[in-house]
């Protein structure tokens, strides 16, 4: 065969495969509002910049006929690419061949961009557009998840791992975005459960909707399980080179360094009255978050669930870190167990990949209740407790208001190796609050008195103007500064550079035992 012929069949069979499903599948695929698996990478990936491998990859299976249907690519585009510049590897599985499904062939694809991703040390970006396995492959498509599964595993603190849900994810295949880092979805067109609802119905008697299952919100608000819930795929794609944009390459690197216009020494005066003078008042944590960091710029993570707890990726000084902070807006800004799962998962994150951890505290303690012990505040709430004792990366921490009880301890204190603890002089550092103690402490007197209101009151008084201030903590060394509120934002960058070198170790060990 002549030279050009050659070239005209390899020009042919790539355009073939560019074609995924065909055209009357990909224009399915644009009625529901749905890009297809190469537009999708496009949007994601530095234009220009993607290298495709495997595209003449096919299906090796004979049974029930689909021997006669052979697509170039078996349902999922995999490669590397670029985001502002940085490698990544990515797969988009492609909803217009064999419905997405997951065959042997597939599976082989994804794995061997996972394994390029840990040799090389870069973030892998999973889209996932999926009916799930592939029924005519039965076994070896089951051996293909667990294949990948392994790979998420063992990636897991090495390479970031990014799952963008943007169509159907069910039965097992939701593992694979459940063991990576950050979960996206898109609403009205993501679906994440491992049951359906027919399927539901018949064993629950439960009559439920896809999205009510398993749809965006359902992940984002209740179950936890989406980190971001965004309203179409672009803006999904774009969140998700945003996120990129804070988190290194790999557990060996530093996050990227961004430069900022924004002084390091700005003042935020209003910050010196934020903090309401009653100690019931709630205030938005969220306002002292973005008046603190470079230029507002807070991306939040987990935003619609647990929102007691804030988590999230800023810049200081074009320092990237991540930012935990209770919210007093939402029940007082308590720990309960979803707000105690959230942060720490987050917290670990930031320690496998050496982002700094800046943490604000105003917490009155633990939620209370039979729900929350029968449902295991003791053990969720040690998560959290764990996290921050085995994060080894610089451990910064602003006691604005309440700091009480064993929630003092849990939300990064120097006890548990903060190394920067900083109060505000509204700061009240207390095993409870003064009434709560009062109530304990002269509970004989006050049940005594004519006018016990009168003597609650006083000695709530009392015990509030002895514990009720950082000054005690301080003298103790438990914290090191009582800082001018407006002088936040530079007394936190300068103990970020001066942190830059810390060296912190635990105990050599195969991997500890958190209370899960």
């Amino acid at each position: 065969m002549p030279h050009s012929e050659k070239l005209k069949e390899l020009e042919e069979k790539k355009q073939s495969a560019l074609q995924g499903g065909g055209a009357k599948r990909i224009e399915s695929q644009h009625n529901k509002g749905k890009l297809t698996a190469r537009e999708r990478l496009e949007i994601l990936l530095d234009k220009g910049s993607f290298r495709e491998l495997d595209m003449l990859v096919r299906h090796r299976s004979d049974g029930f006929g689909i021997d006669q249907q052979k697509y170039y690519g078996d349902g999922v585009v995999t490669g590397y690419g670029r985001i502002d510049g940085r490698l990544v590897y990515v797969f988009s599985q492609d909803f217009t061949v064999f419905g997405g499904s997951l065959s042997e062939a597939h599976g082989e694809k994804i794995c061997k961009v996972m394994d390029l991703a840990l040799k090389n040390g870069a973030p892998v970006i999973g889209i996932n557009d999926s009916g799930g396995a592939r029924i005519q492959e039965g076994v070896a498509s089951l051996g293909a998840y667990a294949e990948i599964f392994l790979r998420n595993t063992l990636a897991s603190g090495v390479v970031p791992q990014i799952s963008a849900v943007v169509g159907p994810c069910a039965g097992g295949a939701v593992y694979s975005p459940a063991i990576t880092d950050f979960i996206f979805m898109v609403d009205k067109t993501s679906h994440m459960f491992v049951t359906g609802p027919n399927v539901v119905k018949t064993v629950t008697h439960e009559n439920v909707t896809f999205d009510e299952l398993g749809g965006a919100k359902t992940h984002a608000q209740k179950s936890g399980v989406a980190h971001f819930n965004k309203n179409s795929e672009v803006e999904c794609l774009l969140e998700v080179r945003k996120l990129v944009g804070f988190i290194p390459q790999n557990n060996a690197e530093d996050p990227p360094f961004h430069e900022t216009q924004d002084p390091i020494d700005r003042q935020s005066t209003e910050l010196d009255d934020i903090v309401p003078t009653t100690a019931t008042t709630p205030y938005d944590m969220k306002g002292i978050i973005k008046d603190v960091i470079d230029d507002g710029n807070f991306m939040e993570v987990h935003e619609e669930f647990a929102a007691n707890i804030i988590v999230g990726f800023a810049r200081l000084g074009g320092k990237s870190v991540g930012i935990i902070a209770n919210q007093p807006m939402v029940l007082a800004g308590v720990l309960d167990i979803d707000a105690s799962v959230k942060a720490a998962r987050f917290v670990r994150f930031c320690d496998a990949f050496n982002i700094p951890l800046v943490t604000f505290v105003d917490v009155p303690g633990f939620l209370p209740g039979t729900a929350q012990e029968w449902h295991g505040i003791i053990r969720h709430g040690a998560k959290l407790l764990y996290a921050y004792c085995e994060a080894t990366v610089p451990k910064i921490t602003v006691i604005t208001r309440k700091a009480y009880g064993g929630a003092y301890d849990v939300m990064s204190s120097k006890h548990i190796r903060g190394d920067i603890n900083l109060a505000w002089p509204t700061a009240e550092i207390a095993v409870m609050g003064p009434k709560g103690a009062a109530e304990i402490i002269f509970k004989k007197e006050i049940d005594e008195a004519e006018k016990p209101e009168e003597v609650l009151e006083k000695r709530s008084a009392e015990y509030g103007e002895k514990f009720a201030n950082p000054y005690i903590a301080a003298e103790r060394g438990y914290i090191d500064d009582v800082i001018i509120p407006s002088t936040t934002r530079s007394e936190l960058i300068s103990a970020l550079h001066m942190l830059e070198n810390k060296v912190d170790s635990n105990p050599k060990r195969k991997h500890g035992n958190i209370p899960l």
